[in-house]
């Protein structure tokens, strides 16, 4: 198991996944405006109770957005505060893996593409 990993490639790592995170965001406000499309034009309680399980879907990952972003500008604070402090050779310094912020980013994609698959297969039935 990794235990350090370059400043640098940490940097790019939060860059990369501060712009998915955004990605997501837009997305989800996207499918927000599609649901109120939906509701609006049906008004069947199937249709209304699907609408509102997206809808609460929506809120927990936008929650897990935010708590991702949260994470990520921590880590890069603490990068920010290695470099101040000794900004010497910074491309050669090591940080501790971060390997827990990449595996909570892969399982939140993994888990919102299926989201957004379940919700493009119910969008197509009822728009």
């Amino acid at each position: 198991m990794k235990t350090g990993e370059k400043l640098y490639t940490q940097h790019a790592d939060h860059t990369e996944w501060m712009s998915k995170l955004k990605f997501y965001a837009d997305e989800i406000t996207l499918m927000k405006g599609r649901l109120g499309e939906l509701a609006s034009k049906n008004n069947q309680s199937d249709v209304l109770a699907q609408v509102e399980h997206f809808q609460n879907q929506l809120v927990v990952q936008k929650n897990n957005i935010d708590e991702l972003a949260h994470t990520i500008k921590v880590d890069e604070s603490s990068l920010e505060k290695e470099v101040n402090k000794n900004p010497v050779a910074v491309d050669h310094r090591e940080m501790p893996s971060h390997a827990g912020e990449k595996v909570a980013i892969d399982a939140f994609e993994k888990n919102f593409n299926e989201l957004r698959a379940e919700f493009k297969t119910f969008a197509a039935k009822w728009m």
